[in-house]
């Protein structure tokens, strides 16, 4: 049964080809930033609903979130579909790929779940890209009951195992006084000079950042007239860390630097979270094996060294992994010099390459969970370490 079930999971994939390119191209030309992605959330729905999923829209009470579900069987496994763009640069970090392979990989299995004895879920995940809409799923329940949980994430290169580092996500404010910077300089606090004294902290804090740790920001704001002393300004950092615990050493160290850029100039600071922290990833290696095997199959092949780091990145994903099993491995679109977050990777995001990706990723990642099922030893291994309620 198992060749005759994947020879059939296969032909149905290949049938489907035409219409994830399409899911992926349309996604690409439509970027939508987080907690905004109404049409692209809408869009990746209605290609599974037509292929026969019951679809729940705004899933956990979220609305550019969802759930797609097929079959009733007791092996519950899922995927997760991103679709969220960045601000500016649009699928720089090719989401459309994301989620035209989670939804191939889903439209090849469903005609075969109950062969299967799986449940198979679809998740609609908003937000990754700083807003951690699959933690508010989590939080909620949303992946209550689930066996399994995965996704494939495009880079430059294919690489198996995510690593990503832990991370926080806030917002900077400091509020100081405005005045005349020629006729009343004394009259004003300077809420720019506050930020310019924090990032000189922070940048002579590296010397002592222990290994593992990243902290990058952006002013948003930085006044609003330059004869005028800035009453106001803000900004977004972020702050990485190999796991949470080292995080929740680490961070305050950094906003010692910004409570200085107060303390020195007579601002008020404002630190404020923009989401819950992204967690490390713990790889389920059963199947992980799976996905390796079937990615090889289709000829892909992975490497290490400085060209495999976007395996590096944070995730919310990493949030699920810490309760449900879960796989992250990345698929290679061949853009290099371009790597994630740059306009030439956007571009390199509907290249032929891309769509290569894109089948190969679906047709492995449907495989590997039909192992899932199949092998005696990972389906036991993953019902006995089912989470009934997060």
């Amino acid at each position: 049964m198992s060749t005759t079930l994947e020879d059939a999971i296969r032909t149905t994939g290949d049938r489907a080809v035409d219409g994830i390119l399409a899911l992926s191209h349309d996604l690409h030309a439509h970027p939508e930033i987080a907690w905004e992605e109404v049409r692209s959330c809408a869009r990746v729905a209605a290609d599974l609903a037509d292929a026969g999923f019951t679809v729940q829209e705004s899933f956990t009470d979220l609305p550019t979130a969802f759930l797609a579900r097929r079959g009733t069987g007791p092996l519950h496994l899922a995927v997760c579909a991103e679709y969220d763009a960045l601000p500016g640069v649009g699928h720089a970090c090719g989401h459309n790929i994301i989620a035209a392979i989670s939804t191939g990989a889903a439209i090849a299995l469903t005609p075969y779940v109950d062969d299967l004895g799986i449940t198979l879920s679809v998740f609609g995940t908003p937000a990754e890209e700083g807003g951690g809409g699959k933690i508010e799923m989590l939080d909620r329940g949303g992946f209550g009951g689930v066996h399994a949980a995965a996704m494939v994430h495009p880079g430059p290169v294919d690489v198996a195992l995510a690593e990503p580092y832990a991370v926080s996500h806030s917002h900077i404010r400091y509020a100081g006084k405005s005045a005349h910077a020629a006729a009343y300089p004394d009259r004003g606090i300077n809420a720019a000079d506050a930020f310019t004294i924090a990032q000189v902290a922070i940048g002579l804090l590296r010397q002592h950042f222990p290994p593992d740790t990243r902290v990058h920001g952006i002013m948003t704001n930085g006044g609003d007239a330059p004869n005028a002393i800035p009453q106001r300004t803000e900004g977004r950092w972020y702050v990485r860390a190999r796991s949470l615990a080292d995080l929740d050493a680490f961070e305050p160290k950094v906003n010692r630097c910004f409570e200085a850029g107060a303390l020195a100039t007579g601002c008020e600071l404002t630190i404020t979270p923009e989401s819950k922290p992204y967690s490390e990833f713990r790889t389920d290696d059963r199947l992980l094996d799976h996905y390796v095997h079937r990615a090889e199959q289709q000829g892909r092949r992975f490497e290490t060294g400085s060209d495999s780091l976007m395996n590096r990145a944070s995730t919310d994903m990493g949030n699920v992994s810490q309760w449900v099993a879960a796989i992250h491995p990345y698929i290679g679109i061949d853009s290099l010099p371009a790597v994630n977050h740059q306009p030439e990777f956007a571009a390199a995001a509907i290249s032929a390459a891309a769509d290569r990706a894109a089948v190969e990723g679906a047709r492995a990642l449907a495989l590997t969970l039909l192992d899932a099922a199949l092998d005696p030893g990972t389906r036991q291994h993953l019902m006995l370490g089912a989470s009934s309620s997060v």
